[in-house]
């Protein structure tokens, strides 16, 4: 944001480093701010001002809800260091020079900033914000923006360690007992980085009359909090499905896997804004809720650096479903035919029995999946050869 005026050709904030894309706890920024004028310009101080907060704004019925927080403070009146200043501080800039006044900075130690984020309710903003101060003219000021990215580790054993759960849930049809559905679920670790593929081991039972379908997602939770109310707003990010279950009937995942999206790390150092990321594994139950079972997860910057033996979700579950189909094959051929060894085995996996629904409306429907015999062999008929008594016909 610059505010300029006719006798200011140019007023900017650069960074030393235009390249750096974020900077960490501890690091320094700096930079200059470049004036050139179009006329004889008196300037009678050049304040440069750094600026870190969180703000969270919404509004819940009647009342605004607004709370900020402040996690950089700096201010400087900087100098040029090759013009001389009047006695009052002021110094005269000219046309056709270019000034350059230098500036510099050391962010907070970790622990006391928090990263960069946008969000639906609020933000983590840092800039820094150059003034203009004339002598009989309103202040000319500009402003530039510059990202924080705190560093988190999931290398922690605490991160490193297995988590699971259980979970189970009767279902009932218009209240009566109709037997019931759970799922048992771990994953290795908690601590993931983008990229990287989670592990699911999971088992499912349905002992209901209804059919099922086992489904998993990675979610997103942002906590926003103002004026003692708080504000949650959840996401799916992404997300698998496995085979449906008819009743009577369980399932197991070895494996499966589903990967991180590219997303934000996990935010959980700012008193307003919380950012916080689960893994939801779920049974959709048509004509009843969900039963969901969420696993906690740390998206980290710095992970376990080995992303080589990824595989790709979709990959995993289409072979799954490949491997659950039985080889069919064409029953014996006629004694007149040659043998038949074309193998006939589906190349689409399992069509799923319900529809990618997560209402609890959902209708149920069967769709048949294309299939077509092969072709015939090719044959050719002779006539009859007669040979003494025997009758013989050629078949090839």
């Amino acid at each position: 944001m610059v505010v300029m005026s006719k006798s200011v050709k140019t007023f900017e904030v650069v960074f030393s480093d235009p390249s750096k894309t974020f900077y960490c706890s501890g690091d320094k920024v700096a930079g200059k701010i470049l004036v050139e004028v179009a006329e004889v310009t008196r300037v009678s101080a050049m304040k440069v001002l750094g600026v870190g907060c969180a703000k969270v704004e919404y509004a819940k019925g009647k009342q605004k809800c607004r709370e900020e927080n402040e996690y950089l403070r700096y201010e400087e009146v900087v100098q040029l260091d090759d013009q001389p200043a009047d006695h009052d501080g002021s110094v005269i800039l000219r046309p056709g020079n270019k000034y350059e006044y230098m500036f510099g900075f050391e962010l907070p130690q970790q622990g006391q900033i928090v990263s960069s984020y946008k969000g639906k309710f609020g933000y983590v903003q840092y800039y820094v914000k150059a003034f203009m101060e004339r002598p009989a003219q309103p202040a000319l000021e500009c402003k530039k923006h510059f990202e924080v990215e705190e560093p988190l580790d999931v290398n922690t054993p605490d991160l490193l360690s297995p988590t699971g759960g259980m979970k189970e849930k009767k279902v009932t049809c218009m209240f009566i007992p109709d037997g019931q559905v759970s799922l048992n679920a771990k994953i290795d670790r908690k601590g993931f980085c983008e990229g990287e593929d989670i592990c699911i081991s999971a088992k499912f039972e349905n002992t209901c009359s209804r059919i099922v379908v086992p489904k998993a997602a990675i979610i997103s939770k942002h906590t926003y909090q103002a004026n003692g109310r708080t504000k949650v707003f959840r996401q799916k990010l992404s997300s698998v499905r496995g085979n449906h279950i008819i009743s009577g009937m369980c399932d197991a995942w070895q494996g499966k896997t589903i990967r991180v999206p590219k997303i934000k790390p996990s935010m959980l150092g700012c008193n307003i804004i919380r950012v916080e990321y689960a893994l939801m594994i779920y049974m959709h139950i048509p004509g009843s809720e969900k039963l969901i079972l969420e696993l906690p997860l740390v998206i980290g910057t710095a992970g376990l650096g080995s992303r080589t033996n990824s595989m790709s979700s979709t990959d995993g579950s289409v072979s799954n479903a490949s491997a659950s189909w039985v080889s069919l094959r064409m029953p014996s051929a006629p004694p007149s035919y040659c043998d038949v060894t074309r193998d006939c085995r589906l190349d689409q996996p399992l069509t799923p029995l319900l529809n990618d629904y997560d209402g609890d409306d959902s209708p149920i429907f069967m769709h048949a999946p294309a299939f077509q015999f092969p072709n015939l062999p090719a044959y050719s008929e002779v006539d009859e050869e007669f040979s003494g008594n025997a009758h013989m016909l050629q078949v090839c």
